[in-house]
């Protein structure tokens, strides 16, 4: 298909190694030398998290070795690595909770109750447990192990998303090391450092599109299937696969028999309705009843905005300035997505796809973070890069941004 891969490969790896390594000195010496006043007032429930007292009894935030790159989800990955989905450590959902009013309690104290860890896909806490036990023979306790586990790992799946990308946007090497360049200063792939699973879902989700543009549909749907064990929009990954089976002539092949393609372009689905059959239930549960998340709750949704608009006329400079932020990061993956389907129709799918249920899961929140997984939104920037205006404001700007989520995110502030 294309070369620019290949030639860039090098360029990308630097980059990639000099930015982990810019990365971890900076989560270490930002909050050293630029402490925040608390609480963060950036959301509606930001400043009861982020007290003085937002640690209590949460073990897995509480460690000393790479602190700064664990902070909200990051206790349920390192509890399901260590102790698996039943921690009886862990807080679990009450049967008489409901997203209005949530009702939780230790996991130890209410045996029966659904564990909050259900909330979350299995792909990552358990390639932590698998790289932590060879990290732990060198003396590290078990959640410092399981810390240096994700991070690593999350930094890892940022180099094979680097890749992918420049492997996707075409034969210009200078636009493929573009697109991978952009995804590292992106304001929110700050989670792309950290014991998160946006490190490893793009490098399987992007991977994916990737080897699906090369037509090498086995790999493909190797890395979808991950993908999607991942993060629960990695079934979406089902559209461009399909789109592209089509686009071959997919259809008169199966009428000759060959079924074997569409097998394998399904497999996003498949592997979403076997993770549905062994956790779905009571991750559909913990979404519903206690985050107040689900697919296309347009009304819940709608009831969020209209939430958001009150505290944003109601709350300080500081939700006014993070919510600027949400509101951006989707009008750029909006235009990116539009501008690339003339060129990258199912890549252009798969990002509309992705804004679409992240903009009505019911709750208006988290959105630069979740646009990361949106390809276009580095691929056609990349190509407005060939301006070395465009080139140098877009890189300040993001940034810029990187430098403020990433010291928010250092110090237990809402970063997205």
């Amino acid at each position: 298909m294309t070369t620019g891969f290949p030639r860039s490969f090098r360029t990308i790896a630097l980059i990639w190694l000099g930015w982990a390594v810019i990365m971890l000195a900076y989560q270490a010496f930002a909050p050293a030398r630029l402490p925040l006043e608390r609480p963060d007032r950036a959301t509606s429930f930001s400043a009861d998290e982020t007290g003085p007292g937002r640690l209590k009894g949460r073990p897995y935030l509480s460690g000393a070795f790479l602190n700064t790159h664990v902070a909200w989800d990051s206790e349920y990955y390192l509890s399901i690595a260590l102790h698996g989905y039943d921690d009886p450590q862990m807080r679990a959902v009450s049967p008489a909770s409901t997203a209005e009013a949530p009702v939780g309690g230790l996991q130890r104290e209410h045996p029966t109750w659904t564990s909050i860890n259900y909330a979350f896909f299995p792909a990552y806490p358990f390639a932590i447990r698998a790289l932590a036990a060879p990290l732990g023979l060198v003396g590290l306790d078990p959640v410092a192990a399981a810390t240096l586990a994700g991070v690593l790992i999350s930094l890892a799946g940022a180099l094979a998303g680097m890749w992918a990308l420049s492997d996707l946007a075409g034969e210009r090497a200078d636009d493929a090391i573009r697109a991978g360049f952009y995804l590292l200063i992106w304001p929110a792939s700050i989670f792309l450092a950290q014991v998160y699973t946006e490190g490893l879902f793009v490098g399987l989700s992007f991977g994916a599109l990737a080897m699906m543009g090369r037509r090498k549909w086995v790999l493909a749907a190797v890395l979808a299937a991950f993908a999607t064990w991942t993060r629960a929009t990695g079934g979406l990954l089902l559209i461009p696969f399909v789109w592209t089976w089509l686009a071959d002539g997919g259809l008169r092949r199966l009428r000759s028999g060959s079924a074997v393609t569409l097998v394998l372009a399904a497999a996003p689905a498949i592997a979403y309705l076997a993770w549905r059959a062994i956790l779905g239930a009571r991750f559909g549960y913990v979404e519903a009843h206690y985050f107040g998340r689900g697919l296309l709750q347009l009304r819940a949704t709608a009831q969020s905005f209209a939430d958001l608009i009150d505290f944003m006329q109601e709350g300080d400079a500081q939700a006014r300035a993070y919510y600027a932020v949400e509101g951006l990061a989707v009008l750029a993956a909006a235009v990116c997505s539009a501008v690339l389907w003339r060129s990258h129709k199912a890549v252009a799918l798969y990002g509309a796809a992705i804004l679409a249920v992240a903009l009505t899961s019911g709750a208006a929140l988290g959105l630069p973070r979740y646009v990361i997984a949106v390809p276009a939104l580095f691929l056609a920037p990349a190509r407005w890069g060939r301006s070395v205006t465009f080139d140098r404001l877009w890189s300040l700007a993001s940034i810029l941004g990187l430098a403020v989520f990433g010291l928010a995110f250092s110090l237990d502030f809402w970063a997205g």
